[in-house]
């Protein structure tokens, strides 16, 4: 009996702890101050640490084991400037030593595949998950390492999970409730207060701290958000600061129980797997919404897969076709103190969600940028390139031509036959042939 009243006292003790220190604060978006009292502690320790690995470890390895990229130098010249050295004005032999060199490229690190792993650090940030592992330097970091693993599992873990039910919870919760209101003021107030509420608990269940830039660009409502993609959890950084109405695909389990609340309280367009294959049904209900200027933003994600926090890769123009006003959304997570990446290759939902929640913070910048209107004579193509190139340049990552869906499918014949026209071109335009 005494051990139950001791575990009672215990967990109300817990409970009061959470919700008086950080689930109201985060409810109202205030701060006590311990995120910013942890972070400043957190940056400490992870400095000292790289010091300590800098004295322990040779410079030659930990140039060797820290380049976050490039195995090998590229020639990323055009073709015309590359087979210039081999070859004179007519078609010559040659020109296979340079079409197998960026075979061989290709081969040995291509810039596609390397972006759907995670990338890697400078300096080991004390998580024997990261790329760059130096586990044993010495006794004093060893020591600091075991102190962190209890810290996050211990201590963070039960500290987070309990916020994600919370917040989780409420959602279904208050959204199911909200929904029950008819349409009208009240009910799109309740249901951005709904929104807004539990995405900041759940973001606080992450240890997040987020820098928003540019506040006076946050998209504006009968208009697209388009954003890059790395987490699911980009959802939940952009809501904490403003209500979306989402655009997916619907689910089952846990992950269907919360669109079903969420749609009751708020426009959100989810679509059956058969329907998506309909573009035509997908493009004319998207157009139905931004043609009400009452309706939250939609938020899309173009490149329709989580691209690992380096790049920006091709942006599907279905999002451009629609009309409208763009609002460009560069988001950029900082991977020394967590890893935002989501491998879905790799990790499943529930052992992506552990990492999240074992990591020690999830940090990260988001700039919004002007909007953004398809200029005349510009088509989808160039419109949704324009953004993206706009969206790499504000985050500061790396803009690529390639499809996001090379993450499990081969390389469409269109891209071949692109190199081979350009090549054919090349020898027509010689008078070769």
């Amino acid at each position: 009996m005494e051990g139950a009243e001791l575990a009672g006292k215990i967990l109300s003790t817990w409970l009061t702890l959470v919700i008086c220190l950080i689930l109201l604060p985060s409810a109202f978006g205030v701060s006590l101050g311990i995120s910013e009292m942890y972070m400043k502690i957190l940056v400490k320790t992870l400095e000292w640490a790289t010091i300590r690995i800098e004295k322990g470890v040779s410079k030659e390895s930990v140039l060797k084991n820290s380049a976050s990229v490039g195995i090998i130098q590229r020639d990323e010249s055009p073709m015309e400037k590359g087979l210039s050295g081999l070859r004179g004005r007519d078609f010559e032999l040659s020109d296979v030593f340079y079409f197998s060199k960026k075979g061989l490229e290709a081969i040995v690190e291509d810039e596609v595949t390397q972006r759907f792993s995670s990338e890697e650090l400078v300096s080991w940030n004390l998580l024997t998950r990261t790329n760059v592992n130096f586990h044993y330097i010495s006794l004093r970091l060893t020591m600091v390492w075991v102190l962190g693993v209890i810290v996050r599992y211990c201590v963070l873990l039960p500290l987070r999970v309990t916020l994600a039910f919370i917040g989780i919870s409420l959602l279904v919760l208050g959204t199911t409730l909200v929904g029950q209101l008819p349409d009208g003021s009240l009910k799109n107030w309740l249901s951005e207060l709904v929104h807004l509420t539990c995405c900041r608990i759940c973001v606080r269940a992450l240890s997040g701290t987020i820098h928003y830039h540019n506040k006076q660009y946050r998209p504006q409502k009968g208009g697209i958000c388009v954003a890059n993609h790395t987490s699911p959890i980009d959802v939940l950084i952009l809501t904490t600061d403003g209500c979306y109405a989402m655009v997916g695909q619907v689910h089952g389990g846990l992950m269907g129980i919360i669109q079903r609340a969420m749609v009751k309280a708020c426009p959100h367009v989810w679509f059956e797997r058969s329907e998506m294959k309909d573009r035509h049904l997908v493009t004319k209900r998207l157009k139905e919404h931004i043609a009400d200027k009452k309706k939250l933003p939609i938020l899309i994600f173009p490149e329709g897969t989580c691209i690992n926090n380096t790049s920006v890769m091709m942006f599907k123009k279905g999002s451009f076709e629609i009309g409208g006003t763009i609002h460009p959304v560069a988001i950029k997570y900082n991977p020394q103190f967590g890893d935002a990446f989501w491998n879905s290759s790799k990790y499943n939902m529930v052992s992506y969600l552990l990492r999240m929640m074992t990591s020690w913070a999830i940090v990260c910048d988001v700039w919004y940028m002007p909007p953004m209107t398809r200029e005349e004579g510009e088509d989808a193509v160039q419109f949704a390139n324009r953004v993206k190139s706009a969206i790499a340049v504000q985050g500061g990552l790396t803009e690529l031509p390639w499809d996001g869906g090379l993450k499990r499918a081969k390389v469409k014949d269109t891209f071949k036959e692109e190199q081979q026209k350009n090549y054919s071109k090349m020898i027509v335009g010689n008078g070769s042939l």
